[in-house]
């Protein structure tokens, strides 16, 4: 059984990844918000376990012992997304909290989860002290940027994965992860946000903990023009603020088509943009526009653009029907938006934790036989 320790543990990514695959047990956790807190507490057991409030706080000496520390570490000091402010911004140097606690325990493994633009900023300088201080512990250390799309969920999130392993014998057998299904984004129709279209058959754009301007929470894509159509099963990147609306920065928001069986009054179905007051739609069952000498009019059966719902985004972070029907059981939707944005997707910790259970009871079937040898000398 591998014990962990879940640091900046959210609404619980890691642990909900970790436990589908099993063989790991967790000792206590550590989080600040206390909504987030709430929705880890709705989906799992905690009861004997320590929980800190405040990562600052942790007496290294009063966790239980543990094999494994986890922790996706506050990220917004590194995004292309923030200031970059990094080790000069608190939360950037919630790290070295992490370093901290590792220094005086020494766990088998560490696993943390971090976005891309940590391997870039300051001009790689703090992924080079990140690595540097990680060295100084006796870590062997491996990194990997791996997509959420690659992992079984509808959704384009890339992420850096650090694991670090005192035992050199784990080297190459965690990171890299090249055995998963890869598909891209097919973008058919171009413009500003909230106008672009997508393929069904590529991914969707990824679900950002941010978003902004009037269409951050809309997306539009590709569904063909048979009555029997079909909606991409791809939706986009959730953000953790989904209450602004459309945007005019990168196409990184989430929409859904929603379609009716019943037809839509359209004005001027001919063009694709149409200049007017007032409303240019109907909903099914409303009466006709009034005809006119000058305008056209015309029936609209694809359906609609509404935002994805909270729950949606935190199955599309891979957890389940019942972890979000729990989560949301405690939050307001703006919390949960939050929360699914800033979660570590579920299915890609599975994949690694699969590997890391594996290669952990390998190396102790190899323990033990070395130990019966040197015994029966």
């Amino acid at each position: 059984m591998i014990r962990v320790f879940d640091m900046f543990s959210g609404i619980g990514g890691f642990r909900a990844g970790l436990e589908s695959v099993g063989g790991f047990e967790f000792v206590g956790h550590c989080e600040i918000d206390r909504f987030a807190e709430a929705s880890y507490r709705a989906n799992f057991d905690t009861e004997g376990e320590k929980y800190f409030e405040d990562a600052t706080k942790i007496v290294p000496q009063e966790v239980p012992n543990f094999d494994l520390v986890c922790a996706g570490f506050p990220c917004q000091s590194f995004s292309q997304a923030g200031l970059r402010r990094g080790f000069d911004d608190a939360r950037g140097t919630m790290f070295f909290e992490i370093a901290r606690l590792v220094s005086e325990r020494k766990p088998k493994y560490i696993l943390l989860e971090n976005v891309p633009g940590l391997l870039n900023h300051n001009k790689g300088k703090t992924f080079s002290k990140i690595l540097g201080t990680l060295s100084e512990l006796r870590y062997h250390v491996e990194w990997n940027v791996l997509n959420s799309k690659d992992f079984g969920v509808p959704q384009s999130r890339k992420r850096v994965f650090i694991i670090g392993f005192l035992d050199s014998r784990c080297a190459g057998k965690i990171f890299p992860i090249r055995d998963c299904n890869s598909q891209n984004l097919k973008q058919v129709v171009g413009g500003s946000q909230g106008q672009r279209v997508y393929d069904p058959s590529g991914i969707s754009c990824t679900l950002a903990s941010n978003a902004g301007g009037q269409g951050g929470k809309t997306g539009l894509y590709w569904i063909d023009m048979n009555l029997n159509g079909l909606i991409t099963e791809f939706s986009r990147c959730i953000k953790s603020r989904y209450n602004s609306g459309i945007t005019k920065r990168i196409g990184e928001n989430s929409g859904v088509l929603e379609l009716f069986d019943e037809p839509m009054p359209i004005l001027t179905p001919g063009k694709e943009n149409k200049r007017q007051n007032g409303k240019r739609f109907r909903l099914p069952g409303e009466p006709m526009f009034t005809l006119t000498g000058m305008d056209r009019h015309g029936i609209f059966r694809w359906g609609r653009i509404r935002k994805l719902t909270p729950w949606e985004c935190l199955r599309l972070q891979g957890f389940s029907e019942k972890q979000a029907d729990n989560i949301m059981a405690v939050n307001s939707d703006n919390q949960v938006y939050k929360q699914a944005g800033n979660s570590v997707t579920v299915n890609v910790i599975q994949a690694i934790g699969t590997r890391i259970r594996k290669l952990n009871d390998e190396l102790e079937e190899l323990d033990n036989e070395n130990k019966c040898e040197s015994e029966s000398y």
